[in-house]
């Protein structure tokens, strides 16, 4: 496949192009005439390979995309689920995404919607109904329930926040869930300390005990 030196946000032309070539024979794509209120082009089985400044980034693989161009904002539409991979400079995975259905608005906000699954590199696992992606300014969010689940713990709440990577984020209204075996372990640590603290408080006050003298 030729190195196209794009960005992510430009793609309309290079996707149609590697249709072509990085799909298989059942494939097939229409194009509509742009008087209809259907989408302008129409494309099922799509395997995509994305190059961005002659590195390969993205994978995009689809069962139906859509294109509406003539449509205020122009937009893409992924009705039958989307699976999208990113890659580092490295090759390796470093996002994972997954939704039910998916809308890229103006060729720049991800809109996900449905069961939204995405694994970062660190392998944290997140799950929710919707989230929104700027690629312009790098950020991911939404104001709906998510479950975050990491090797340790996992954490549930609302109003995510995140960056491009979702490795550095915050939830709203939060509770966490911990394993058993940390938890034990984080109350025996307490339990230690409050000890010591008072050890060190009975230490520090005087004697003032006295001895009854017997009567003769």
């Amino acid at each position: 496949m030729r190195d196209l030196r794009i960005s992510f946000p430009c793609l309309i032309l290079t996707l149609v192009l590697l249709c072509f070539a990085c799909t298989d024979d059942r494939e097939t794509l229409a194009a509509i005439g742009e008087n209809d209120s259907t989408a302008f082009m129409r494309s099922r089985g799509i395997s995509t390979l994305i190059s961005d400044s002659g590195i390969l980034r993205y994978k995009l693989v689809a069962e139906e995309w859509d294109i509406y161009n003539n449509t205020h904002p122009s937009s893409w539409k992924f009705m039958k689920g989307l699976l999208m991979e990113r890659f580092d400079e490295s090759f390796h995975i470093d996002l994972h995404v997954q939704a039910d259905t998916a809308y890229l608005h103006e060729q720049r906000l991800w809109e996900l919607r449905g069961r939204v699954v995405i694994r970062n590199i660190e392998g944290t696992l997140f799950r929710t109904e919707e989230l929104f992606w700027d690629m312009n300014e790098h950020q991911m969010w939404n104001t709906k329930y998510m479950k975050i689940t990491t090797t340790d713990e996992e954490l549930e709440g609302t109003d995510f926040r995140s960056n491009e990577q979702m490795t550095d984020y915050y939830v709203s209204n939060s509770i966490g869930a911990f394993p058993v075996d940390k938890v034990e372990k984080e109350s025996e640590e307490a339990l230690k300390d409050t000890a010591a603290a008072i050890a060190a408080t009975e230490s520090a006050v005087p004697d003032k005990t006295t001895k009854n003298k017997k009567k003769s």
